[in-house]
């Protein structure tokens, strides 16, 4: 995968080589994959992924951990549980909000991170919502890609996701059929663990909560062709400190790969 280079029209490759992973074992004993890129003492930015996503497919895949390195920071990246190389629960009761916050926290006192900046999409996005809340002496800034309203994962008919996972029994509810192909889509994905995460979540009380929102300055940026848009600059209008961006063209898909996205993103972290 590559781009178009700025000098002399030459390729630049988008993929960044993937690390060996660094594991930390969450409080509750399942084994979290970690990846650091760039200078280790650069100032930190904590990159979490979407749902049935990878800090590789949603960060290193995309330019991301390429220009956030080139502005001088480190990407410390995260493979949520039931992602990626991180460890596959199986039960619902393993997934909630708090587990996703806690596993955050524990992976930034492992790696010694006192205080950094944020990047999420999806998923990621609701989790660092509420990882600015409960760590708003630590979060400086937040980019929150994406960010879902309601229940997202609610709206999974579970019944044929199972049927589906159990039996092949075709899957006919259009919500269900896409979350499935999301899940296939990435090499390492196991349904099983995925349907348990919107098992535990889909009545989670997740939803975004501007009665108490982040302190933090946060970018909030959805893609003009997302269905979730104008709920996402509801989002920036309510938050204390937030700000929008509209990533032109783009859906809740493919947004995270933008040039646009990127350069609102890096540009609103500064220069390290």
């Amino acid at each position: 995968m590559c781009e178009e280079g700025q000098n002399g029209g030459m390729a630049v490759p988008l993929i960044t080589e993937m690390p060996d992973p660094q594991y930390v074992m969450s409080s509750d004993g399942f084994r979290l994959a970690t990846y650091s890129f760039g200078d280790p003492d650069a100032p930190t930015v904590l990159a979490v992924h979407g749902f049935a996503s990878s800090c590789r497919d949603n960060w290193a895949a995309t330019g991301w951990v390429r220009e956030l390195t080139r502005a001088g920071f480190r990407v410390l990246g995260v493979d949520q549980r039931g992602h990626g190389l991180s460890e596959k629960p199986h039960e619902p009761d393993d997934f909630s909000m708090d587990h996703l916050v806690a596993d955050l926290e524990t992976i930034l006192d492992q790696h010694l991170v006192e205080d950094f900046h944020y990047l999420g999409y999806s998923l990621g996005a609701r989790v660092g919502w509420h990882t600015a809340v409960a760590l708003p002496h630590r979060l400086n800034r937040a980019v929150l890609g994406g960010i879902p309203d309601g229940k997202p994962l609610g709206r999974i008919d579970l019944a044929q996701a199972h049927a589906y996972l159990e039996h092949g029994t075709e899957v006919t509810d259009r919500d269900t059929i896409n979350y499935v192909k999301l899940a296939d889509r990435v090499p390492g994905n196991e349904l099983r663990s995925l349907i348990a995460l919107a098992e535990g979540m889909r009545f989670d009380a997740d939803d975004p909560d501007l009665g108490n929102p982040p302190p933090q300055p946060i970018l909030f940026a959805t893609g003009s062709k997302d269905t979730i848009l104008e709920q996402s600059r509801r989002l920036a209008e309510g938050a204390p400190d937030g700000w929008f961006f509209e990533i032109p063209g783009r859906n809740h898909f493919n947004a995270p790969g933008s040039r646009d996205f990127r350069d609102a993103g890096v540009e609103f972290f500064g220069v390290a």
